[in-house]
């Protein structure tokens, strides 16, 4: 790993983004010669001409998005100082921040309005999760929306009445060059007009990041000659297009204009631009500062990032790997020792050898992952045993006698590491991405291991060391995993899944019931040498004869030993003269000598019978397998099917995982071997997972955030004697070691994750090299995200995504809470007014809004007064009296709306609510607006059309699509509303349904059955179309593409996201740390990729403009009705007539007239 940063270092060459001082500066604003910025999570302010930089903001948590006013008094800023992201000011000069906004779900500053106001943008008031841009008003605090259904970011001309505005949000994976249908666009709106237009429909890139100056608007944008964001401006109408900065391979960030300069970040670095000269340059900033991120952390809770554990031999210790550290803690009581301590490397998955005195783990101290032993005592150095690593590696498993390590690496290829040697051999291959579970014979001479069969079922294998040879144990026919030898060689035991007895019975029932196999595992043993009697199998005449003849041969055998002991041991002489013990020495010479014998060697025969026992004990019988037949000798064991995995055997004990569909909660249950009263018992519940000691005595499992180390039995362990001690357990780490760490480890992740292993054509070396340096100057975790994610965008891709990492966020985060309804501040009224309380579908009660309990007496223009008691106008939002109080009893004081028909003041009222939270409160808003789609559709197809809208494609989507789908299986036509859709990876569920045909009818004496009129059950007969928009991302992308080549119906919209390279959340950071990678592609039939960084192209392109939109209107669902009840006319679907039923009378049976 060192070595890497050295040459790192010295391949990069500045490319304008040297710094005279330390830190990393972002999210500058200017005003005038002043400028506020972010580093260390913190606000600074600083000259334009640079200098040391004053501190404003201390706060453990993030403060960023810094505006300043105007007049050039106050900064504007968000802040997350109670845990939500809101909107904050404070004076320039410094100052107590004072909070604007009380919303809860994101606010962030976007700038200030010509008046004087703060302009943020949130989702907290639009009905689909979409950006809007809202205004507050720093004195009266009172907020007013821009009436955009979408508006991420903007800037209003100095008359404030014309927006200049980017019309969508970041789509959230750092890619440069992107060009999908979520690209930012900019748009302009002026009060008054009936819609906004767009700038820049002629560029399929990225134009973001609005800037007004003497009469142009200046943005960032990547349509250069390399797709660089870069500074250019363009008329108020969009023409007239220039380029201002040239900036190559690295991107400009968030700018900010004022007084003809633009300030704006460049790889960690701030620079000015000046717009009259046409000049830039770094500013040189110097923080004066702690730098407190950046000292020793202590990790105070270890098992937050514990990675691995694994027992000892013989179940007296533990090996704990966490946060790259490597420990060994005893079972009891003992010294706990920590056995490495990297500098600026990871160690991965160390597990004990089987003499238990050295533990073998994976190292990248070199730039790659290495195996390395190390004593587990914490007392010695290190030794590293290979040096040929290329590509991650796992499931390291050293052989029993030592000798050997098994391990695979994410090539897919298994290997085999001659320890003394030093040297790798080959076990197999994968061409499906798939070999694991490798497990060593107990004579070390074979391994078992489970490859990917070509029709994608995983099957068991063994390996023979001595020859190189490889035999498949089970069929292709069936999935069999997690294989385990007996301890005497003679069984393998495995898991598979052979058992299919659908819980579902019938396709007949409503939401169309299907096929369901819930249980389907048994575990299942084979004989190795063809020749062994089960365990199991239960006593007959023939065995026990058998048995008992054996026994008497046992015996007689005993007795003769016996007397050939009593005659004495009979030797052949010197001279060749057969002679008896003892028959030249005399008694007394023997007792003498024996005597002398037992003074002086009494301590050393003790030694040297012990040892003798002992090397019987580790002498391991040869495994011998008749490697033909093996499938053929398959036997089941007496274990009712269920879900299992994790199979494990010692001498007397089979050990499992086990769980049920319902609780998903993984129970370690346990099966003597034995041939009568067979029974399986729960040792444990509610385990994570567990391990079997080398010696099979011990079982290591993990319960909640502790372990256990108990007896390997069938009998249920006191939990409280068992677990292991690791109170006051903590360690310290360097951050600036880690931090250079977690940069090349997401690099790795890329290198040998990434679908394409040409990098898209990029020199992934050189991009290493290339922000490797700006490690240097981090100050805080949240800046490393910000070069991974500079780095990460070479590659184009989607699907990157970067979270998380060990951060300190504060301990003083309060839940906000709010009431389901839209209230307004009414001081004339003496409280907040209930505008709207979101409704819901009647048919789903719990999903009510607070506010809209039946019998609760509060309704539309009601006032509420006051929150358990606290008058509402007394505090600066009504969100204040309701922290903390979600999901629990709230006492309103409600004061109804005056009616005519009342005389007088209306009077008070209490009741009693309980708040929800501010994310509940979002899917109410997103609910009414499907239930109102919904309404929408039924009111103008006079209910010839159905209507499904999903929010993205998981499981719970698909108990949507129940709800929503079967309602109206019968209808003429159906809209399949995905716009939005968050993606997943239930796509084929819903194509396969709506491929469904009716091709059979039925009939009985009154009209069709229950749950059914045809034959396939609930296929769709209409007409079909989807909706998506620019939200459409990755699995709504691949149902979109689907409903298109299937030839379902036609798509309607706007073009989607482009995100269809597959990913997997298996790439986490040494500081839980997430950087997700990019890892299957897809392409046609037509041997092309598809989707990715372009998107779905709709058949029907129709856009929902954003000031109409956000008036109420839907154009793409309008356009979806019509197109619709366009084919029912046209082409109509008509219901097959029932033919006459058949006559078949005849002679005297006819029924007469």
């Amino acid at each position: 790993m060192r070595s890497i940063v050295r040459w790192v270092c010295a391949c990069f060459v500045a490319v304008g983004v040297a710094s005279a001082g330390p830190g990393y500066f972002r999210g500058p604003a200017i005003h005038g010669d002043t400028i506020v910025f972010t580093a260390e999570s913190d606000l600074w302010r600083v000259g334009v001409e640079g200098g040391l930089a004053q501190r404003l903001t201390t706060h453990d948590n993030d403060e960023f998005g810094a505006a300043i006013s105007p007049d050039g008094e106050t900064i504007a800023f968000t802040a997350s100082y109670e845990g939500p992201a809101e909107v904050y000011t404070m004076p320039l000069a410094g100052g107590a921040p004072k909070r604007m906004t009380h919303l809860g779900q994101g606010a962030f500053v976007r700038g200030w309005t010509p008046s004087g106001k703060i302009m943020f943008a949130t989702a907290a008031f639009s009905s689909l999760p979409n950006g809007q841009l809202a205004t507050v008003d720093p004195g009266s605090a009172v907020i007013d929306v821009v009436p955009l259904h979408q508006a991420a970011n903007g800037v209003f001309d100095p008359s404030g009445a014309t927006l200049f505005f980017e019309r969508l949000s970041f789509q959230g994976s750092p890619a440069k060059r992107y060009k999908g249908g979520t690209a930012q666009n900019l748009w302009r709106f002026t009060a008054g007009a009936d819609e906004a237009e767009p700038l820049t429909p002629d560029y399929a890139g990225t134009s973001k990041d609005p800037m007004w100056w003497d009469g142009r608007v200046y943005f960032l944008t990547d349509r250069g000659e390399d797709g660089s964001m870069n500074v250019w401006s363009m008329s108020p109408d969009g023409t007239d297009l220039r380029q201002h900065t040239a900036h190559a391979g690295w991107d400009a960030q968030g700018p900010d204009l004022d007084g003809g300069r633009i300030v704006y970040q460049l790889g960690a670095d701030l620079r000015v631009y000046d717009i009259a000269t046409d000049t830039g340059r770094v500013i040189p900033i110097s923080l004066v500062s702690d730098f407190d991120a950046t000292r020793e952390n202590w990790v105070k809770q270890p098992m937050n990032y514990v990675t691995s554990a694994h027992i000892s031999p013989e179940g007296d210790r533990v090996a704990l790997t966490a946060r790259g550290r490597v420990f060994v803690a005893p079972a009891k009581k003992g010294r706990r020792a920590q056995v490495t301590r990297p500098e600026g490397a990871r160690h991965r998955n160390a597990m004990f050898m089987p003499e238990g005195e050295e533990v073998v783990f994976l190292s990248d101290e070199t730039g790659e992952l290495e195996l390395w032993t190390a004593p587990s005592n914490g007392i010695g150095t290190p030794q590293q045993l290979s040096s040929d690593g290329d590509v991650f590696r796992y499931e390291v498993t050293p052989s029993p006698d030592g000798n050997w390590i098994a391990y695979r690496d994410k090539n897919s290829v298994a290997w085999l590491l001659d320890i003394e040697a030093k040297a790798r051999t080959e076990i197999v291959r994968s061409e499906n991405d798939g070999v694991w579970d490798i497990r060593w014979a107990p004579d070390s001479r074979w391994l078992a291991y489970v490859l990917i069969a070509d029709n994608s079922y995983p099957q068991i294998h063994v390996y023979a060391v001595e020859d190189g040879t490889s035999t498949a144990v089970t069929s292709d026919r069936v999935d069999s995993y997690s294989p385990t030898w007996s301890p005497d060689g003679k069984w393998l035991y495995f898991l598979s899944d052979r058992h299919f007895e659908s819980r579902v019975g019938s396709p007949w029932g409503p939401r169309q019931p299907e096929p369901y196999f819930d249980g389907t595992t048994k575990l299942y043993m084979v004989s190795l040498t063809g020749e062994d009697r089960s365990p199991f199998e239960e006593d007959d005449e023939v065995y026990l004869a058998e048995k008992k003849a054996e026994e008497e041969a046992e015996d007689d055998e005993d007795e003769k030993d016996d007397m050939d002991d009593e005659n004495g041991d009979v030797d052949d002489g010197e001279d060749g003269q057969e002679t008896a013990s003892g028959d030249d020495v005399e008694a007394e010479e023997v007792a003498d000598a024996d005597e002398e014998a037992a003074d002086s060697d009494d301590d050393d025969e003790e030694t040297e019978g012990e040892e003798d026992e002992d090397e019987d004990e580790d002498e391991v019988d040869p495994v011998v397998i008749a490697v033909e037949g093996m499938n053929e000798r398959v036997l089941e064991a007496p274990v009712k099917p269920g879900n299992y995995g994790g199979l494990s055997a010692n001498e007397k004990h089979l050990f499992w995982l086990a769980w049920n569909a319902e609780a998903r909660t993984l129970k370690l249950q346990a099966l003597e071997i034995k041939n009568d009263e067979i029974e399986v018992k729960t040792l444990l519940d509610e385990v994570n997972g567990y391990e079997l000691s080398r010696d099979g005595k011990k079982i290591l499992a993990r319960k909640g955030s502790a372990y256990h180390v108990c007896d390997a039995g069938t009998s249920e362990p006191d939990l409280d004697k068992t677990r292991v001690d690791l109170s006051g357990w903590t360690f310290s780490v360097d951050p600036r070691e880690e931090w250079r760490l977690i940069l090349t480890e997401a690099w790795r992740y890329h290198r040998d994750y990434f679908y394409d292993p040409d990098m898209h054509g990029v020199d992934w070396d050189a991009m290493l090299a290339k922000y490797m340096p700006l490690v240097e100057r981090v100050t805080h975790r949240s800046e490393l995200n910000d070069i991974i994610a500079q780095m990460v965008s070479e590659l184009s891709a989607l699907h990157t995504y970067l979270w998380g990492g060990d951060r300190d966020t504060g301990d003083d985060s309060v839940s906000p809470a709010r009431l389901g309804a839209r209230l307004a501040r009414d001081e004339a009224a003496g409280g907040y007014r209930v505008e709207h309380v979101y409704a819901s579908d009647p048919n789903y009660p719990t999903r009510r809004a607070p506010l809209a309990k039946p019998g609760l007496a509060v309704v539309e223009g009601d006032v509420i007064e006051a929150v358990n008691g606290v008058a509402a106008l007394s505090v600066p939002d009504i969100a204040v009296p309701l922290r903390s109080q979600a999901g629990r009893q709230t006492l309103l004081t409600v004061r109804p709306a005056a009616s005519e028909e009342a005389e007088g003041e209306p009077e008070t009222h209490r009741v009693v609510v309980k708040p929800i939270s501010p994310w509940t409160e979002r899917n109410l808003r997103y609910g009414e607006w499907e239930y109102r789609r919904r309404q929408i559709v039924d009111e103008k197809a006079d209910g010839d059309i159905g209507y499904v809208h999903l929010r993205a494609m998981g499981a719970a989507d698909f108990a949507q699509w129940a709800r929503e789908y079967y309602p109206v299986f019968d209808r003429k036509g159906l809209i399949v509303d995905v716009r939005h859709n968050g993606g997943g990876n239930i796509d084929s569920w819903i194509l396969s349904r709506l491929l469904r045909k009716a091709w059979m009818y039925w009939a009985g004496r009154k009209g069709s059955p229950a749950w059914g009129k045809w034959n396939m059950q609930y296929a769709f007969r209409g007409h079909v179309v989807a909706l998506v928009d620019a939200h459409t991302g990755s699995d709504g992308e691949a149902f979109a593409e689907g409903f298109k080549r299937l030839g379902i119906g036609k798509v309607i919209g706007t073009r989607t996201w482009g995100g269809e390279i597959w990913l997997s959340m298996n790439t986490r950071q040494v500081d839980n740390g997430l950087a997700a990678v990019p890892q299957w592609g897809v392409f046609g039939p037509e041997g092309e990729w598809m989707v990715e960084g372009h998107g779905v192209d709709p058949d029907i392109v129709v856009d929902n403009l954003p000031h109409a939109t956000y008036n109420g209107a839907d154009a793409q669902l309008d356009a979806a009705i019509a197109h619709l009840q366009e084919l029912i006319r046209t082409e109509p679907v008509p219901d097959p007539t029932m033919p006459p039923r058949p006559d078949k009378s005849y002679g005297d049976n006819r029924a007469r007239p």
